[in-house]
């Protein structure tokens, strides 16, 4: 437990924080999992709604990256990891 009023507000912000930070990293997980299911099922869906899914995962990934939430490299990892496997379904 901290002492000073400013570790304490310090403390506050930082539980804040990690609060955000895991909700969107929660949220672009799920996206990531839906997007690869919508992939590798065996049913035919829209080219429109699995471009589109795709487009809304990256702009996730990309804006937890511009965030800080992950770093470039992991960023850039998933992606190329998501772009394989629609090519692939393709």
């Amino acid at each position: 437990m901290p002492n000073k009023q400013s570790a304490k507000k310090e403390l506050r912000k930082t539980i804040k924080r990690k609060k955000a930070n895991n909700s969107i990293k929660a949220n672009t997980k799920k996206l990531i999992k839906d997007t690869i299911k919508n992939l590798e099922s065996k049913e035919v869906v829209a080219k429109d709604k699995v471009t589109a899914a795709i487009n809304n995962t990256i702009q996730s990934i990309d804006k937890m990256m511009r965030k800080g939430i992950i770093k470039k490299n992991t960023a850039s990892r998933q992606k190329s990891k998501l772009q394989k496997k629609a090519n692939k379904a393709k």
